[in-house]
């Protein structure tokens, strides 16, 4: 089923609209308030909106969190049954460090079409190719840049491969400094450096390593559109992460993930900057109107591009 292109406009408002929340405490060293303005304002969007939508991935379970948790139904309850995974403040520590690469973000597919993805850790990997066996989860770090480089017939020093900079990536990064190759090293915010292998402008050709596991669907709903490849496996440290996985049909604890797994069919997928980054910019005010830039991607209507809007605040 496609959807509406009218969602694309409403979608870009929700994310802007959070973000705009969030842009005030910029700084103020409150990542648990400038979360809570965030998810406040798109809860509050989402339910002015005409659909039965789900909440598949959000800000935890009903007991951890009192809105947007996954299994909450927002919308009007008339129109399309929709599955949203938000994550309306990705990088709190951006915001309140006044730090560059905060995003506000949603994606929405037709119901059952969006893998919900339990609060745990994915190891994942993505490059803007198309065909298969030229990267996966499954080979060594030496395998996947030499596969990639081959079908972009460049040399492995040419290549730049995007890290979380994390203790747990040691050995990833050190794989990677001894073929040479070019590395972008970034604090937080995977779903922005997962998506930066879609255009050459962001200088990426490989996105690797252990983050977020629903951050890990967000980027897959964008990637999905441009074609290009990702893989996702969840990692589970104890049974109390697998019950919580059985809960949500997620049986076989080692499976990996392709794209189509994770999402299928139509999709919309928007993401606004707070902070500037690399993705797009963040919320400039002047006056009473603000301009946000918005990353949006509606796969049904081949759209991928980033747009600026202007609103009054």
């Amino acid at each position: 089923m496609i959807i509406d292109k009218r969602f694309q406009s409403l979608f870009v408002n929700i994310t802007s609209r959070a973000a705009l929340s969030s842009y005030f405490l910029i700084g103020k060293k409150d990542k648990i308030g400038a979360d809570k303005a965030a998810v406040d304002t798109m809860r509050n969007e989402l339910n002015k909106i005409e659909m039965n939508g789900k909440i598949v991935i959000g800000e935890g379970e009903l007991d951890e969190a009192p809105m947007l948790y996954i299994g909450e139904n927002v919308g009007t309850k008339n129109g399309p049954a929709l599955d949203i995974a938000v994550d309306p403040l990705e990088g709190t520590n951006f915001v309140a460090n006044n730090l560059p690469g905060a995003l506000s973000v949603i994606a929405v597919a037709n119901k059952s079409n969006l893998l919900g993805a339990p609060e745990t850790y994915m190891d994942k990997i993505s490059a803007n190719c198309s065909e298969p066996n030229i990267i996966d989860l499954d080979f060594s770090v030496k395998k996947n840049i030499y596969n990639l480089a081959e079908s972009k017939n460049q040399k492995p020093e040419n290549l730049t491969a995007c890290v979380l900079d994390r203790p747990r990536h040691k050995k990833i990064i050190n794989e990677l400094k001894k073929l040479n190759v070019k590395l972008k090293l970034i604090s937080d915010g995977d779903v922005a450096g997962a998506l930066m292998i879609t255009d050459k402008r962001y200088s990426v050709d490989i996105f690797l390593g252990i983050g977020g596991g629903p951050e890990g669907v967000l980027a897959a709903a964008a990637l999905d559109a441009y074609n290009c490849h990702f893989q996702g496996r969840f990692i589970f440290n104890n049974d109390k992460e697998k019950d919580r996985a059985k809960k949500m049909g997620i049986i076989d604890f080692d499976k990996k993930y392709e794209l189509n797994e994770i999402i299928s069919g139509d999709s919309i997928f928007c993401a606004t900057g707070i902070t500037s980054g690399d993705l797009v910019s963040g919320i400039k005010i002047n006056e009473n109107k603000f301009t946000s830039e918005t990353l949006i991607t509606h796969k049904s209507a081949d759209l991928k591009e980033i747009i600026k809007t202007e609103q009054i605040i």
